[in-house]
């Protein structure tokens, strides 16, 4: 974990108490990090609704509602998969917000399609979803704590948009 994970929870906490929001992660790679990250966050108990760390296939549909057919025709490391999982997750913890984390942390496991630092992020804010695809480097570590810390800056970089009043949104 990283210090500047953590700022940027605290950070994360203080938008979303702001718009009196809540968020929630739905993890696979980074199992728990991002959770863990908010949770070090004295007073997050107010903002931070649940985690669900759902590693397996199975987990990803029983815990979130991802759907076999999506798994089966993308894997688990997609766009449609992450959008399910940022679905699934801000309904079962009656959330605002919700991210979610699929990919390919090492050392094995990558193939020429999805190498190995291939992560899908979900967003969901207020219903609307987002997602992103980002290529990290660097040992399996390394590619984690990357991704934690690049969905906890999106999530502070859309909530901080959320507050902002109407005409300077981005």
């Amino acid at each position: 974990m990283t210090n500047n994970s953590i700022q940027l929870a605290q950070q994360l906490g203080e938008h979303l108490q702001q718009l009196g929001w809540s968020v929630t992660c739905a993890e696979s790679c980074t199992g728990g990090g991002i959770g863990y990250a908010i949770t070090s966050t004295s007073g997050s108990s107010s903002w931070f609704k649940s985690g669900y760390i759902t590693y397996s296939n199975e987990a990803k549909q029983v815990m979130l509602g991802v759907s076999e057919q999506t798994l089966n025709e993308h894997g688990a490391v997609s766009q449609p998969v992450v959008e399910q999982m940022a679905t699934g997750a801000t309904k079962a913890a009656g959330a605002n917000v919700a991210v979610s984390v699929s990919g390919i942390a090492g050392p094995d496991g990558g193939s020429d399609e999805k190498p190995v630092g291939t992560v899908w992020f979900g967003f969901s804010v207020n219903g609307e979803i987002t997602t992103s695809c980002q290529c990290f480097s660097g040992d399996r570590h390394q590619v984690r704590d990357q991704a934690i810390e690049y969905a906890l800056n999106q999530l502070v970089t859309r909530c901080k948009a959320e507050s902002l009043p109407s005409s300077g949104k981005l």
